[in-house]
């Protein structure tokens, strides 16, 4: 069994996102989000570590910001990130929606 390092709960998504890192900028979809990180389902070629910055559609709202580190990728599949750093409102609305879709549908957590 493999050690879980994550420390929030996450939300099973189906969210569009655009990311761009060193070499490449894509569409993606975010499958697993928490208010600390994500899992990126897309193409593309990243590296452990490396930084990326982060856009995800909340559906009706803006669109949240965020710069993110690669913590573990599946070749050809996609990458988790875990969030670095934000403006303090898109900490925020990122936060206030995971913990409504948590309410929501305890079921969907992860």
């Amino acid at each position: 069994m493999q050690y879980d390092r994550r420390k929030a709960k996450r939300a099973q998504v189906n969210l569009s996102a655009r990311w761009e890192g060193v070499l490449e900028r894509r569409e993606a979809t975010i499958t697993s989000l928490s208010a600390n990180g994500c899992f990126v389902l897309t193409g593309g070629e990243v590296s452990s570590k490396e930084l990326v910055r982060l856009e995800i559609d909340l559906g009706n709202e803006d669109p949240v910001f965020l710069w993110a580190e690669v913590v573990d990728q599946s070749y050809d599949i996609g990458f988790a990130l875990r969030f670095t750093s934000a403006e303090d409102t898109d900490v925020g609305r990122l936060a206030a929606f995971v913990e409504e879709l948590l309410q929501k549908d305890p079921a969907a957590q992860e």
